[in-house]
């Protein structure tokens, strides 16, 4: 680990003190503090049970990683090449383009994430941007068509958001979540780096 990053880490570890989180769930929290300066995260986040094991087991074995848009593909690249990922499929490669119509009410991200769920019936599905495709993903879970393994959502912002994530908590599906309007690419790029650290995968 950088020096700086040891450091930063062991600052976090002082001003959290005390904490309810358990040891690999306060790891993904401290890695989204970390990236965000953000101490109100050590209470947003909620894991449901198995989700971090599903999501080691995943990176384990190389599934699929799925994720809404590049700043969140751009944040795991090189993790998860060191884990011997060749590709890291993001829903703005798969979206209609940017002149062509889309049906009312939904974005490109929203299409090119039901494209890849088209493509990927199970892996690990990252929302850290866009709402909308978290919506889309969570129809195509309720549908029955794709069964994911993980499914981390964190959109962030002020519309959808919190209707997305009430969205995800409603359907069976192991799951790591930020409630409320925060989230983001940089923490979903942290839960993902997180769970690969974890992982112990060389």
């Amino acid at each position: 680990m950088h020096p700086i990053t040891a450091e930063s880490f062991a600052i976090i570890d002082r001003e959290v003190g005390d904490h309810s989180s358990s040891p690999e769930e306060y790891a993904i929290i401290r890695r989204a503090i970390h990236a965000t300066a953000d101490f109100e995260l050590l209470n947003l986040f909620e894991f449901s049970q198995g989700a971090i094991a599903a999501g080691i087991t995943a990176l384990q074995h190389r599934e699929p990683v799925i994720v809404d848009v590049r700043m969140v593909q751009m944040g795991i690249a090189s993790v998860l090449k060191g884990l011997r990922y060749e590709q890291i499929a993001c829903a703005l490669d798969y979206a209609p383009a940017q002149d062509a119509p889309l049906q009312p009410g939904t974005t490109r991200t929203a299409a090119g994430m039901v494209a890849l769920t088209e493509q990927y019936s199970t892996g690990i599905f990252v929302v850290g941007n866009a709402p909308t495709a978290l919506l889309a993903l969570v129809e195509k879970i309720r549908l029955g068509n794709v069964k994911p393994t993980l499914v981390i959502g964190v959109p962030v912002g002020f519309v959808a958001v919190e209707e997305a994530k009430q969205a995800l908590a409603e359907v069976n599906v192991p799951q790591i979540l930020v409630k409320g309007r925060k989230g983001g690419s940089p923490v979903a790029a942290a839960i993902v780096n997180a769970l690969a650290r974890l992982s112990k995968v060389d």
